[in-house]
């Protein structure tokens, strides 16, 4: 599998399955995959804690098997909260990229960090 071969829609179908086979689905309130998310996030940040920014490239380069694996376990969880909660994700990418272009227009915000309130 690699990114260009695979669709969104086969991802969910792979994690629908794996969750179907274990029974899972009962576990899937919005509330518990929300925290799951958010755990396999925690999980990420850690293999960086008390690193400098700068230092965090090398520092990814070292534990790259790992952050993979924490990204994988988020994506996952992100497509099974679609998956059981009817959300077409490139739908919900499309929706907030025009948000988000509105909220920062390029004129605006090329080159700066600052949130679109205080542009």
């Amino acid at each position: 599998m690699s990114d260009i071969t695979t669709t969104i829609e086969t991802l969910k179908k792979d994690v629908k399955k794996f969750v179907e086979d274990r029974e899972w689905q009962q576990f899937h309130s919005p509330k518990n995959l929300s925290m799951a998310i958010v755990s396999e996030a925690t999980e990420l940040m850690d293999l960086f804690l008390w690193c400098e920014s700068s230092a965090s490239y090398e520092e990814l380069e070292k534990r790259r098997q790992e952050a993979e694996d924490e990204v994988a376990d988020i994506a996952v969880l992100v497509l099974a909260f679609c998956v059981r909660h009817n959300i077409d994700l490139s739908r919900a990418i499309a929706h907030k990229r025009i948000e988000a272009t509105r909220k920062y227009p390029v004129e605006k915000c090329r080159g700066k960090s600052t949130k679109y309130t205080e542009l």
